[in-house]
């Protein structure tokens, strides 16, 4: 998963096809859970391109698209929102490659 290090690269990965920003800080407990298996949701989702964002450096972008808890996952196609997976929960792996899948366009 390929770490997000500036605003103008969050701003451009958006205008890719089927990009997946996962949403998550050092930290977190729940966030930790998934490191083992972020390898498996992206063999998975081979279709999509993963991107790492973390909360605390992208505090205000995290503010404009309504992530108040982590880990949470935002997909986009081409400059449009696809589908998100935002909330405080702790995740399973079926959970998060099950929404990724979902939204394919």
């Amino acid at each position: 998963m390929k770490k997000i290090e500036t605003v103008e690269e969050f701003k451009a990965h958006q205008q890719e096809e089927n990009v997946v920003y996962m949403f998550s800080a050092t930290w977190c407990p729940d966030c930790v859970v998934l490191y083992p298996v972020l390898d498996d949701i992206e063999a998975e989702c081979a279709d999509f391109t993963f991107y790492s964002v973390d909360r605390d450096d992208f505090i205000d972008q995290c503010i404009e698209l309504d992530i108040f808890g982590i880990p949470s996952f935002v997909t986009f196609n081409k400059g449009q929102e696809t589908g998100r997976l935002v909330n405080k929960n702790r995740k399973t792996k079926e959970e998060v490659v099950t929404f990724i899948q979902s939204t394919k366009e």
